[in-house]
C-alpha cells in the first residue's frame, strides 16, 4: 500500500516537482491537449533530468503503479496520462543542442516541434518532422513522424541517429545503429513501448526560407481537385510537399468574412527551396485548376509555416480522430470522402491526406518498425470542436466517415492518428513487423510496465 512516507521520500529524491491531487497545481498539470480526455492520476512527477526519470520509473515499478509517459501531451486518446497511477511528465526537459558542422540536433523529450524548429532555424536547418508547432517531438518521433519535409528527407525516424532511454528495470542505455540495434529498430515507429527516451539525436537538413501556404477552393470543385491531386503528386518534385484537405473555412480572421463557414477543399504546400523553383513546381496548380477562393502562399521562414494554424487549434479542444494508410485514391473513394465530409458537424472538423511517398518509400519495410512504406498517404479524419457538448457528434461523424472510406485504404494506421482501438488495429498497423516488436518488448519490458500506449504485448 502506497503511504505518505513513501510518497514524501519519492518527492525528496526528485530534482523536479511531485504533484499530488491536493496540490493547487494539479488541475493544470493533469490536462492534455485533447479536452475530451479527463484522466486523474495519483501522482505527477515533473522530471527535469535523466536522474529524475530513473527515480520515477523505479518508484512506479516498485509500487505497482500504472505508468503513463507525458511529453508534449498531444496524444489523441490521452495516452500521456492515466487514472490512479503515476504520470512521468517529461515536459520540463526542453534542452536542444544544434551541431551545425555535423548537421545534428540533440533534443530532450519535453520539446515541442516549435521548440526544436526555433533552435534549428538559427542555423538554417530543420529536422524532418510534423506540421503543427505544438506537437511533442517524443510521441511524434516514436510513432514515425511525417510532415512537410518527408518526401525529400524521409520520416522523423529515418533521421534518428540514436536515443538515450531508461528501461523498465531502471537502467540507462543508448540505442543506435551500432548498439542495442534491435531496440533501436523497435523505437523507430514502435511508440513508447520500450522505455522512456530522455534524448533524441537527429540528422538535420537545410531548411530556411520556404515557399508555401494554403490554397482553398469551393467544395463544388473538390472532386476535380482530388482527382487532379492524385495524378499530380507522383510527378511533383520531392522538395514540394502538398497535402490535401476537406475542410470548412473557420469563421475568424485572417480568413475573409465573406467565405466564413464555406465548405472547401484545400491544398497546403511547402516547397523547401528558392522562390523561382517553387513557383515553377506549383505552376500546375495555377494553370490546371479553377480559380481559388482564398490563398495565402509565399516565402516565409520554415517555423512560420509550422505554426501557421496554431491559433485555430489551441490546447483544450474536443478531438476524436481516426486514421488509415492510403495507397490509391479511386473515384469511388473520392465520392465517399465528399459525401461524408459534407456532413462535418463543426467548422474545425477535417480530413487530411498527408503524402508519405518519395524518400519514405526508399526505406525497406523491415528496416524500421514503421511498416507501411508502400503507402502514398497517411489519412486522418478529425472531429474537432471547442464545445464539450459536441463531443458525441464529432465522435460519431469521425467514426462513420472512417467506416465509409476504410474499404478503400491500405489497412492499418499511423499510430499517432489512432484512438484506443484495440490489439487487432495495432497488429494491422505493424503487419509483419509486429512479431519482431513483440519479441523486443519481451526482452526489454517483459512485464509490460510501459503499457499506457498503443500497446505491443510482450511475446509469450
Amino acid at each position: 500500500m502506497l503511504n505518505d512516507k513513501a510518497i514524501e521520500e519519492f518527492r525528496t529524491s526528485l530534482r523536479g516537482e511531485l504533484i499530488q491531487r491536493s496540490d493547487p497545481r494539479y488541475e493544470g498539470a493533469r490536462t492534455v491537449y485533447n479536452g475530451m480526455i479527463d484522466k486523474k492520476p495519483l501522482l505527477i512527477a515533473r522530471c527535469v533530468n535523466t536522474a529524475d526519470v530513473i527515480t520515477a520509473v523505479n518508484f512506479g515499478r516498485d509500487n505497482n503503479l500504472l505508468i503513463a509517459l507525458h511529453g508534449g501531451g498531444h496524444n489523441g486518446p490521452g495516452l500521456g496520462s492515466c487514472n490512479d497511477g503515476l504520470v512521468i511528465d517529461l515536459s520540463p526537459m526542453k534542452g536542444v543542442h544544434v551541431d551545425p558542422a555535423n548537421r545534428t540536433v540533440r533534443a530532450e523529450p519535453g520539446c515541442t516541434q516549435g521548440d526544436m524548429d526555433h533552435a534549428t532555424h538559427a542555423f538554417g536547418l530543420a529536422v524532418s518532422a510534423g506540421i503543427v508547432s505544438t506537437t511533442g517531438i517524443a510521441g511524434l518521433t516514436l510513432g514515425g513522424g511525417h510532415g512537410y519535409l518527408s518526401r525529400k528527407y524521409g520520416l522523423t525516424i529515418d533521421n534518428l541517429l540514436e536515443a538515450d532511454l531508461v528501461l523498465a528495470d531502471g537502467s540507462f542505455i543508448t540505442a543506435s545503429g551500432s548498439q542495442y540495434q534491435d531496440l533501436f529498430w523497435a523505437l523507430r515507429g514502435g511508440g513508447g513501448n520500450f522505455g522512456v527516451v530522455t534524448s533524441f539525436l537527429y540528422r538535420a537538413h537545410p531548411a530556411n526560407m520556404i515557399y508555401g501556404g494554403p490554397i482553398f477552393w469551393d467544395v463544388e470543385h473538390a472532386r476535380g481537385v482530388m482527382q487532379w491531386y492524385r495524378e499530380f503528386l507522383p510527378k511533383a518534385p520531392e522538395e514540394l510537399s502538398p497535402f490535401f484537405g476537406l475542410k470548412t473555412v473557420p469563421s475568424t480572421a485572417p480568413f475573409p468574412e465573406e467565405i466564413w463557414g464555406r465548405k472547401i477543399c484545400a491544398i497546403i504546400s511547402c516547397y523547401n527551396g528558392p522562390q523561382e523553383k517553387a513557383e515553377a513546381a506549383m505552376k500546375p496548380i495555377q494553370d490546371e485548376l479553377p480559380a481559388p477562393i482564398f490563398q495565402h502562399v509565399g516565402m516565409m521562414p520554415f517555423p512560420a509555416l509550422q505554426s501557421l494554424f496554431d491559433p485555430l487549434l489551441p490546447k483544450g479542444l474536443q478531438w476524436y480522430w481516426k486514421g488509415d494508410f492510403v495507397k490509391e485514391l479511386p473515384d469511388a473513394a473520392i465520392d465517399a470522402h465528399l459525401e461524408n465530409a459534407a456532413k462535418a458537424p463543426s467548422e474545425l472538423s477535417l480530413m487530411h491526406l498527408y503524402p508519405i511517398d518519395g524518400a519514405v518509400q526508399r526505406v525497406g519495410r523491415d528496416e524500421t518498425a514503421w511498416n507501411r512504406r508502400d503507402a502514398t498517404w497517411s489519412m486522418v479524419i478529425a472531429g474537432i470542436d471547442p464545445d464539450p457538448a459536441k463531443a458525441e457528434a464529432i465522435t460519431a461523424w469521425a467514426k462513420a466517415y472512417w467506416e465509409a472510406v476504410h474499404p478503400y485504404t491500405a489497412g492499418g494506421a499511423y499510430v499517432n492518428f489512432m484512438m484506443e482501438e484495440g490489439e487487432e488495429r495495432i497488429q494491422a498497423t505493424y503487419g509483419e513487423n509486429y512479431q519482431r516488436l513483440a519479441d523486443v518488448k519481451k526482452q526489454y519490458d517483459p512485464t509490460n510496465l510501459f503499457r499506457v500506449n498503443q500497446n505491443i504485448i510482450p511475446a509469450a
